[in-house]
């Protein structure tokens, strides 16, 4: 689903934030992705979303390689792998239904399955109620519901989560991890960046990757910590 094959990243004036990064994520996988802030962890995420192209290495993701697919086909990846933000990143001044029918608007949707499919989506983040409802209206919880709810609307393949918690309090964010669960559980792959390691210990039946220095340093799923 997801493939890191020796992927390192390097910026002009910032240097490498990335060096010789491989893993591999299957379909249905739930990860967390950790690190000290620096270590990788948006960076990887952007590679992923083909946001950016690594400067050395491969990334594949749900049969899309970053040393092959063009600027015209990078709408393919995106509608297999949706992205949720820690600052949300809604349309102010407009309503959770707005927000996610533009979305679908966007996509291509036709004009008469947009409100049902916006509204099939709020039902299914629990937000139901709150269609009418402005973003500025919404505690911080609901507004990150708003964005998972207009993350889906391709019926992704694959989650990323950066930091999606970082702004919660504690009941908002046991609220977005039983949505991502349950996500997972009908057989979505999520992977969630997160500096939380008090969650990531909430939640150990999750895999763990953790990058220190641009570097993959430990996955849980192999017998030993990598070494750089």
């Amino acid at each position: 689903m997801i493939k890191l094959t020796h992927v390192s990243k390097e910026y002009p004036k910032r240097g490498y934030a990335l060096h010789d990064v491989s893993f591999h994520l299957g379909k249905g996988e739930f990860a967390f992705l950790t690190g000290h802030s620096g270590s990788g962890k948006s960076t990887t995420m952007r590679l992923i979303h083909m946001a950016d192209r690594p400067t050395d290495g491969e990334v594949r993701v749900s049969g899309f390689s970053s040393a092959t697919v063009t600027e015209r086909d990078l709408w393919k990846v995106r509608r297999r792998v949706g992205m949720v933000f820690q600052d949300f990143r809604l349309l102010p001044g407009r309503s959770t239904l707005e927000n996610v029918s533009f979305a679908l608007e966007v996509t291509g949707t036709p004009q008469k399955a947009i409100q049902a499919k916006a509204n099939r989506l709020l039902t299914q983040v629990g937000l139901a109620t709150k269609a009418g409802a402005r973003v500025e209206e919404l505690s911080g919880g609901e507004r990150q519901r708003v964005a998972i709810a207009r993350s889906l609307v391709n019926d992704p393949y694959v989650l990323l989560a950066d930091e999606p918690t970082g702004n919660l309090d504690e009941r908002a964010t046991r609220g977005i991890m039983e949505l991502f669960w349950d996500l997972n559980a009908k057989g979505m792959a999520v992977l969630m960046a997160t500096h939380d390691m008090e969650l990531i210990r909430r939640h150990p039946h999750a895999r763990l990757f953790e990058l220190d220095q641009g570097k993959l340093v430990y996955d849980s799923a192999a017998t030993d910590s990598v070494t750089a």
